[in-house]
């Protein structure tokens, strides 16, 4: 479809703001006659997938969103989920993809930044973050430089604002060497007694203005989100935003201050797309208008005009509509703390976004048509799964060269399975991140109960402070993130749904139960036909595990178009990589455990022993033999439930004295982990284990509902009269925690004789030997 004719715009200009030419149509159609300059501007942000969804929101309508716990669902700054005791849980995940592609640094430093700002402008205080990272491999100067610099932001950010960076996820894959994912996730406590919710009301009520200055930074970064990165990206660097983490530090305390005075109706954090996304979402979630004059707004810099004023995404800034007569009362709360604050607007009935400059109107568009009266695009999925997936699937384990009880010959090279194993634990992806996450402050706010590396999740102990008064609990929250974007890749509806039930696996290996999700949707471009059947498909399987877990998606976010153009225009997308970011309730901290083993002489047993495990979409398939192919795990979901509760109530009981599930890598690597993690050895034997027939699955197949668990010989007895009630015959004992190796036998034939010195070196050291 052609332009509408006497438009004051070329068709190139039209396309620099990321608009279509029917969607410039329907933009006429809406406002009755042609945009300015200023106003497509606000389309362009305001109708690109980063902000409207408009090629997802028909998906995500299928996600559970409700439940006991929950409080506040999609549509706001963050969820919100009750644990009781008073207490109340914001939390939510955002990506800053595209950002950190081009300036690693303030990419990621400002992905943290906005986090942060969802969860105190619901008034809540952040009490923990968390990230979930994808780059190529290191051995790429490019993808070392990038790894590094996003290292380097979020620690910078997180450290400055005084927030405990917790846990995360890191994986390196080639597919993701021109488009490295960065998720940021934070939680954070209520300290307010009502919610802060982000519609505006109130007719002749203050708009203000508060927080940093107005600058050229971040220009259209909501646009630049959603587009494909090119050779020509780099241009781009005024898309990506600065940040100021101390100047952030002051901000939540001014806005926690200012929503204990009642004086503040709503309030809408300033992210992508500016004063366009903060006036038009307050505007429409209250069914009212804005009208807001730009020769009040402080700026950082002179001459700017309306379009820029609009689409600046400079960071640490707030919109509030306040009570009308208190505005003096939030005015010098925020000069207080050395804050902007200004009154910049007024609510008014007309439910329009109406913006004044030198005493003239520079934009008047209908909210409706820049937040819910959004194009959007129900595309048709693929009847038949891709020529990709169909060949993928079609592979066989009988094309892998026999595994013998001692190793595998591949191409003329012989390897022992201890050899194997050391390789895995070599791979940069399974091997310890410590070189992450010992720049992380992860003790700051002293609520640590589980540090980075500790455990399968985090766990942070919970000070609920409301009325001015510390409540007394033992509870604790629970946080992950996860995603296995290889099994997703292979197959979208069944990876999708591991993900979720790795993520409760993952709560649960810590003694926490799994409450609620946000989850973030990082994939390639929707209009292509493969990019929208894995999405499509992908997202049929967050929901349906989300329901069978009883785990509500409270909100999130999607990060379409993450593809690489080459010089010649040829696409390369990402892996479809859902993350989930989980978080589950610890009822008494005193009562959570680790991934390390304890004490010379405690019993390990595998919890899910009958689950058999596949080659197939596995670590080992990739790694040792180049292949990346084959079906992931299905998800068995009575076994998984079965698995993780029993888990949960052997912690709970004091039972169980460590617990980690077994993912990528298989049982071998697992039983690996724990050993390092506590610096001793152990003796087992996995002559009891599924396995399949092949030695390479036993030790390194994967599959779902596994968790290795340790328990005092003192309470053997009772475990086992448990595990049989509540498990029948789906686990086994495994061995004993044992020496300074690590032994695994197959029916008394020696299969794996590691030395723990040797293995732990290899795998703490993975990362740093690379850099």
């Amino acid at each position: 479809m052609s332009t509408v004719p006497d438009s004051p715009f070329s068709p190139e200009e039209i396309a620099s703001e990321g608009i279509k030419p029917d969607e410039y149509n329907e933009i006429v159609d809406r406002l009755g006659r042609h945009p300015n300059k200023a106003e497509l501007g606000m389309f362009g942000v305001m109708w690109s997938e980063h902000c409207c969804y408009k090629n997802s929101r028909p998906l995500l309508s299928q996600f559970p969103t409700t439940g006991d716990r929950v409080l506040v669902g999609p549509g706001e700054n963050a969820g919100v989920v009750d644990f009781g005791d008073g207490i109340r849980l914001a939390f939510k995940i955002e990506s800053h993809n595209h950002p950190s592609a081009i300036e690693p640094f303030q990419g990621a430093a400002t992905g943290v930044g906005g986090i942060l700002r969802d969860i105190f402008t619901m008034g809540a205080r952040p009490i923990a973050a968390l990230n979930s990272l994808r780059f190529g491999h290191l051995e790429d100067a490019r993808n070392r430089r990038i790894f590094q610099g996003v290292v380097d932001g979020i620690a910078t950010y997180g450290n400055c604002f005084g927030v405990p960076t917790v846990g995360g996820e890191v994986y390196f894959d080639p597919a993701y060497s021109g488009n490295p994912l960065v998720n940021a996730m934070a939680i954070g406590l209520m300290e307010t007694d009502e919610i802060v919710k982000s519609g505006a009301s109130g007719i002749g009520n203050p708009v203000i203005y508060v927080g940093s200055t107005t600058g050229r930074d971040g220009m259209g970064g909501a646009s630049f989100a959603s587009a494909e990165l090119t050779d020509d990206s780099m241009d781009d660097r005024p898309a990506v935003q600065v940040g100021d983490p101390f100047l952030e530090k002051c901000l939540v305390e001014a806005c926690l201050e200012a929503f204990k005075t009642g004086a503040v109706v709503a309030a809408q954090d300033m992210g992508a797309a500016g004063l366009t996304c903060s006036t038009s979402e307050m505007a429409a979630n209250g069914g009212v208008g804005i009208e807001l004059d730009l020769d009040k707004i402080p700026s950082r810099e002179t001459g700017m005009v309306p379009y820029e004023y609009l689409l600046s995404e400079s960071q640490e800034r707030m919109l509030f509509v306040g009570a009308k007569g208190r505005e003096q009362e939030l005015i010098d709360i925020f000069e207080n703390w050395g804050l902007q604050a200004v009154v910049a607007g007024r609510v008014v009935e007309e439910p329009v976004v109406r913006i004044l400059w030198h005493g003239e109107v520079a934009a008047n568009i209908p909210a409706s048509a820049l937040t819910s009266n959004t194009p959007l695009y129900k595309r048709e999925v693929m009847v038949e799964p891709p020529e990709y997936a169909q060949t993928a699937w079609a592979w066989s384990v009988d094309s892998l060269p026999d595994a013998s009880a001692t190793g595998i010959t591949i191409a003329d090279q012989t390897q022992t399975w201890s050899d194997v194993l050391l390789t895995l634990l070599d791979t940069p992806s399974l091997a310890s991140k410590r070189w992450v996450y010992r720049q992380y402050d992860h003790q700051v706010q002293n609520n640590t109960v589980l540090v980075p590396g500790g455990g399968d999740a985090a766990v942070i102990r919970l000070r609920s402070v409301l009325g001015g008064a510390e409540s007394e609990t033992q509870r604790g929250c629970a946080a992950t993130v996860d995603c296995n974007s290889r099994y997703v890749y292979l197959d979208p509806h069944e990876g999708a749904k591991y993900v979720v039930a790795e993520a409760a696996r993952n709560l649960s290996c810590v003694g926490a139960e799994p409450v609620a999700v946000t989850d973030n949707l990082n994939f390639g471009s929707p209009e292509k036909p493969i990019g929208y059947w894995q999405l499509a498909s992908a997202c049929a399987g967050l929901s349906e595990a989300c329901t069978a877990f009883n785990t509500p998606v409270t909100g999130g976010n999607v990060s379409l178009y993450n593809e690489t153009l080459d010089s010649t225009g040829k696409p390369t997308p990402i892996y479809p990589t859902p993350v989930v970011g989980m978080v589950g309730l610890v009822e008494d901290v005193a009562k959570v455990v680790g991934q390390a083993f304890q004490s010379e002489g405690d019993v390990i047993y595998l919890l899910g022993a009958k689950q058999v495990p596949t080659l197939g979409a596995s670590e080992y398939l990739a790694t040792i033999h180049g292949t990346i192919a084959g079906k992931p795990p299905r998800v068995d979901y009575d076994a998984e439930l079965a698995v993780q509760a029993a888990c949960r109530t052997g912690i709970r009981s004091g039972w169980v004295r460590s617990a980690h599930d077994c993912a990528e890598g298989g049982l071998a690597v697992a039983i690996a982990e724990s050993c390092i993690a506590g610096g001793i050895g152990a003796s087992v034997d996995v002559a009891n284990v599924a396995s399949g027939d092949r030695v390479d699955a036993l030790l390194f197949g994967e599959t779902g509902a596994r968790i290795v668990v340790s328990v005092a010989r003192s309470n053997v007895a009772t475990w086992e009269a448990f595990l049989t009630e509540n498990l029948g015959e789906n686990w086994c004992e495994l061995g004993t925690v044992h020496g300074s190796q690590l032994i695994i036998e197959n029916h008394d034939t020696v299969v794996i004789d590691a030395d723990l010195t040797t293995i732990a070196d290899r795998f703490n050291t993975a990362i740093e030997r690379r850099l």
